[in-house]
């Protein structure tokens, strides 16, 4: 057998491997990496796909991170904001369509105080659904006043683990006090979402190999691992890498093969960059999707990053549209909220 069947055979029965074994996988073509990570996939958590569906309620940020379009400089996006009653509307419209999770996610916005979003949180749950919190930085606190109010589960993306690119990328933050956080959800009893950015300037092939060896120190339930988009009212304008799709998958695959059980969702960002790309990324380790459940004039305004699919499709075409995809690779959507095995 050849070294890197060597490694993958290793990733397959123990799913463990050093960062020089995972260098050698990131740097090869992918192709049997990819046929690992589904069978992996099929072995743990079986064909089923978890929907979650996605409310984007706030547009508004305090931070400055300079790769996404909702940037508190930005001046040229139109910027809202939902009332939480409108929030509970469109969650009881997703868990009507058949959505077993909702995914609460803003920018920071600092109007949604701790009262206002556990309101929110507990009349979400009074629809026998899981909750999500996407949200950003919190004091222990909050986090904790959250989970008492019902919430679930919480998606922190580090977006990297290399400390001068992190520095780089996010003004006046610190990459400590992010995985603080991370660890102060976890100590919490949340089921503890993270992930990073592929593709942005500067980052090395060895940075990424330390993400996905963080993700497995942090032995999280939930990894989202996404392609750098540049937005074009944005520092980083311009810098878009064709192959940031290619190693998004080959990062994605690893941690899957690392973390055989967790729930890992194919981006819309995937399907921005490849028009198969979220069907690509569900047959190569992945198995969560994320529509969003809002109407057409909120979609098009959370933009992170530019030409976001599905911005004009109706809630329900989208879910149905998304389901057709699943079915035609012979997966099926699960009726289960989809929690972290064993948690």
């Amino acid at each position: 057998m050849t070294s890197l069947n060597n490694i993958l055979e290793k990733a397959y029965k123990e799913h463990s491997l050093s960062k020089d074994e995972i260098l050698s996988l990131l740097n090869s073509d992918g192709e049997e990496l990819y046929k690992y990570a589904d069978r992996v996939r099929e072995e743990n958590v079986g064909d089923g796909v978890h929907l979650r569906g996605l409310i984007e309620f706030s547009n508004i940020c305090k931070c400055s991170c300079k790769y996404c379009g909702l940037r508190s400089p930005n001046t040229k996006i139109e910027r809202y904001r939902l009332e939480p009653d409108e929030i509970i509307k469109y969650a009881k419209q997703g868990t009507e369509l058949g959505y077993k999770t909702i995914v609460l996610q803003s920018g920071e916005d600092s109007f949604y105080d701790t009262e206002k979003l556990c309101y929110i949180i507990s009349e979400i749950k009074k629809f026998d659904t899981a909750i999500t919190l996407s949200i950003g930085e919190k004091t222990l606190e909050e986090y904790k006043a959250y989970k008492d109010a019902g919430a679930d589960r919480y998606l922190l993306r580090i977006e990297t683990t290399d400390e001068e690119l992190y520095k780089t990328m996010h003004p006046k933050m610190s990459l400590e006090n992010r995985k603080q956080c991370l660890y102060n959800i976890k100590k919490l009893g949340y089921e503890v979402g993270t992930g990073c950015l592929v593709g942005l300037p500067n980052q090395t092939v060895e940075s990424l190999a330390d993400d996905i060896l963080f993700f497995k120190e942090l032995d999280a339930d939930m990894i989202g691992i996404g392609p750098f988009i540049p937005h074009p009212d944005t520092p980083l304008k311009g810098e878009l890498n064709p192959k940031n799709f290619d190693m998004a998958l080959k990062v994605m695959a690893i941690v899957r093969m690392l973390l055989p059980d967790i729930n890992i969702p194919a981006t819309t960002a995937m399907e921005t960059i490849n028009p198969m790309g979220r069907i690509i990324a569900l047959k190569s380790g992945a198995n969560v999707v994320m529509p969003n459940i809002l109407d057409t004039e909120y979609k098009v305004k959370y933009e992170i990053y530019p030409n976001k699919i599905c911005l004009n499709e109706h809630s329900g075409k989208c879910r149905n549209c998304i389901e057709g995809k699943i079915k035609s690779i012979g997966r099926f959507v699960s009726e289960t909220k989809g929690f972290h095995r064993g948690k």
